[in-house]
């Protein structure tokens, strides 16, 4: 497969498994080096990833804590160059109602999905400027930033946070860097898991018009649309890979 991105860089976050490790394995397919950045251990992506002729590095770190962004920038400058590529995958939940959800957790799930969405585009967008480069950001959000559901207010919240702060950044540096959004629906991910989710809620996630749960390779494949040559008078924008969840 070819998109375009052979000789690329791009930095992924939240690669040890699900839409971030999806996401490793296309572009590294669509030409690109990849350097994926997981609080997870990550080098079974790595291996699978050079396994099938790809090039990745793997580096492990808490996007929500700037140091370990500004370090992981930095050690991806040493891999490979500056990114040209930044795809913010690392997310995490927390099913609760609000009158039980404790101010530690909330602030977790925005640290991890807001908080660390922004250290990583900031940084990479940084390098980008300062490389004269340009590039690509590409967010991932979640069709509930738009729909919200009960139990998981920061989760939406956070979610919600990240489609605006796309287009914040659309306006801000464009026309150097491009910045877009993936916005899925139910994705067979770890967090749908018991981890993260209810038996129950799980279960009314294929209640959509196209009555079952996405596969991480249909968001992967909108991440390298979004990188490549074919989005190139895009920005701004949220592609939905979401079976009909939300339709705009």
């Amino acid at each position: 497969m070819s998109a375009g991105l052979d000789g690329k860089v791009a930095f992924v976050t939240g690669v040890s498994s699900g839409i971030g490790a999806a996401a490793a394995h296309a572009l590294a397919a669509a030409g690109a080096r990849v350097f994926g950045c997981d609080l997870k251990p990550s080098e079974g992506t790595c291996d699978a990833v050079r396994a099938r002729g790809g090039d990745m590095v793997g580096y492990r770190g808490d996007v929500s804590v700037e140091g370990d962004v500004v370090r992981a920038i930095g050690a991806c400058l040493d891999a490979f160059g500056a990114p040209d590529i930044a795809v913010n995958c690392a997310g995490t939940a927390n099913e609760c109602p609000t009158l039980e959800e404790t101010v530690e957790d909330f602030d977790r799930v925005v640290a991890v999905n807001l908080r660390g969405t922004f250290l990583v585009g900031r940084e990479a967008m940084r390098q980008m400027m300062s490389y004269g480069k340009g590039g690509r950001v590409v967010n991932v959000a979640s069709d509930l930033g738009y729909l919200g559901r009960a139990g998981y207010g920061s989760y939406c919240a956070s979610k919600g946070a990240v489609l605006s702060l796309t287009r914040s950044w659309a306006r801000e540096f464009a026309p150097h860097i491009l910045v877009n959004c993936v916005a899925p629906g139910p994705i067979d991910t770890p967090m749908l898991g018991p981890e993260f989710m209810s038996t129950e809620v799980r279960a009314s996630e294929t209640a959509i018009p196209l009555a079952r749960i996405g596969s991480v390779e249909e968001v992967a494949a909108a991440i390298v649309f979004l990188s490549g040559p074919g989005a190139t008078f895009m920005t701004g924008q949220t592609i939905g890979p979401n079976g009909g969840s939300v339709m705009a």
